[in-house]
């Protein structure tokens, strides 16, 4: 059992052993260590097998590691322990640094640690520039909105309040009013809106008062820049001619049953049409037949007449009477009554009946 090994002053760091204390071979015989020096640290002065050294090697470790964390090693010397056990001191390699009497300044940190501006002549002048320019963007912005709102109201007041675009009678056109349609009263609704700009001429209106013009079926109406109009009428046509009721004379009637106008005496090219009065449904199977008549047949119609929508039948003129029947088949019929008409065999006749076009009839 080893003797008790005493404290270690704290100025004094004892490293491990060298690493190959562990694997060093004894010399035999065995050497006797020397005597110990005189020193503060106590010495290993009998030598031990390599087991016992390694053993305390890792103690004396331990009890350094210890050691040097209680207190920090001085600078000026180091111990070391040789193969055999005994410890060496090691002199420092370099100049061993003594305090200095002079007291050293510790450096400023932060803004205050230079005396140079915050923001340089450079980065101001750059930040300058770029408020110059959002000034001149803002107002070349401001600019150009006062221009274009100028701009709205100049364009608007041309084409709103200006006499530039203003309608003039003298460039209205009227078109498609037949022979029936008054041009003049046309023209006189037109008149009734002149100076109007045409961008604020209302059409609509000025239609649906050109459709209360007596014979006007249809209109349409189109600005012809800078200004006129172009109104096309599609006008009633009147295809017969009945004896008016509570008044001498003969109402214009179109396909319809519209009235379109009044003359006083028949027309020379209009059939007149005989029907029981405020029977409207005899006089529209009549004016349907006319309707689907050919031109040529319907100028040799001198009168039709009918007691029921079933018992239509016409006069021609300087011809025979025509029994018709209803309005059914009339295509049929037109095309057996006109070769008839063109027969020899019916040279003289005074009847020809085709209400059964596929057996047509002659008296």
């Amino acid at each position: 059992m080893s003797p008790a090994r005493p404290p270690r002053p704290a100025a004094t760091r004892t490293p491990p052993a060298a690493p190959n204390a562990r694997a060093a071979r004894p010399t035999p015989p065995p050497t006797p260590p020397p005597p110990p020096a005189p020193s503060s640290t106590p010495s290993t002065a009998h030598a031990t097998p390599t087991s016992t050294r390694t053993a305390s090697t890792k103690a004396t470790s331990t009890k350094a590691t210890s050691t040097k964390t209680a207190a920090a090693p001085t600078p000026s010397t180091r111990t070391a322990r040789t193969t055999s056990g005994a410890p060496r001191t090691i002199a420092p390699s370099g100049p061993v640094p003594t305090p200095s009497s002079t007291p050293t300044r510790a450096t400023p940190r932060g803004p205050a640690a230079t005396s140079t501006p915050v923001v340089s002549p450079t980065s101001a002048a750059r930040f300058e520039e770029r408020a110059r320019r959002r000034r001149r963007l803002a107002q070349r912005q401001v600019a150009m909105i006062v221009a274009g709102t100028v701009a709205v109201l100049a364009l608007a007041w041309v084409l709103l309040l200006s006499p530039v675009l203003e309608l003039r009678v003298s460039d209205v056109k009227v078109e498609g009013t037949g022979t029936v349609v008054a041009v003049d009263d046309v023209v006189a609704l037109v008149q009734a809106r002149e100076g109007t700009p045409l961008p604020r001429l209302d059409t609509g209106g000025l239609q649906d008062a050109i459709l209360d013009v007596p014979g006007v079926r249809e209109v349409a109406v189109a600005r012809d820049w800078p200004h006129g109009l172009t109104v096309t009428v599609v006008a009633r046509e009147p295809v017969a001619a009945v004896p008016a009721s509570g008044r001498s004379g003969y109402d214009l009637l179109d396909e319809e049953g519209v009235q379109v106008g009044h003359l006083d005496a028949a027309p020379p090219v209009l059939p007149v049409v005989q029907v029981p009065v405020g029977d409207k449904r005899t006089l529209r199977a009549v004016l349907t037949v006319l309707e689907q008549l050919p031109e040529e047949l319907l100028l040799r119609v001198e009168g039709v007449s009918a007691r029921t929508q079933d018992t239509v039948s016409m006069q021609l003129r300087d011809g025979p009477k025509v029994d018709w029947g209803s309005g059914a088949q009339t295509p049929l019929k037109v095309a057996v009554l006109t070769t008839m008409l063109a027969s020899d065999a019916t040279a003289g006749a005074a009847v020809i009946d085709v209400s059964a076009p596929r057996m047509p009839i002659v008296k």
